[in-house]
């Protein structure tokens, strides 16, 4: 009688966090570029683009950090804030419920031009459709 083993996967091969379900830094980067190409070439993202600085860079730096500690990498982003997060940074800004939803739309087209997981990719539009949403101030 051979015996089978039932045993799960030591905890360090598991998957745990969405940084490490994502694949790390380099997918997320990757997600993030292809957002800001979008702003940056798709007009049906025009009034959202217009509310961004002409160089970009720092922005697409700032959402790698933002996302990379959001989904359990390292927390450097936001101890760089000084303890702002996202929503902070955001309140002042005219977020009306358009540019709320360009944002989500081209979020969710950057997940799918990055290649993301769909099931993934499903999960993680849905949260960040909620917090576009929580961000609309007019």
């Amino acid at each position: 009688m051979t015996a089978t083993s039932t045993a799960q996967a030591p905890a360090e091969t598991q998957k745990t966090t969405p940084f490490e379900m994502i694949g790390g830094v380099e997918p997320i980067r990757r997600v993030v570029d292809a957002f800001y190409d979008l702003l940056e070439s798709d007009p049906q993202y025009a009034e959202l683009r217009a509310m961004h600085a002409p160089d970009m860079t720092p922005m697409r730096e700032a959402l790698t950090g933002f996302f990379t500690g959001w989904m359990g990498g390292s927390r450097e982003w936001f101890t760089a804030q000084g303890g702002f997060c996202v929503m902070t940074r955001h309140s002042k800004m005219p977020i009306t419920g358009k540019t709320a939803k360009q944002w989500s739309d081209a979020l969710r087209a950057a997940l799918v031009v990055a290649k993301v997981e769909p099931g993934f990719a499903e999960q993680m539009d849905q949260i960040l459709t909620r917090l576009a949403a929580g961000m609309v101030r007019g």
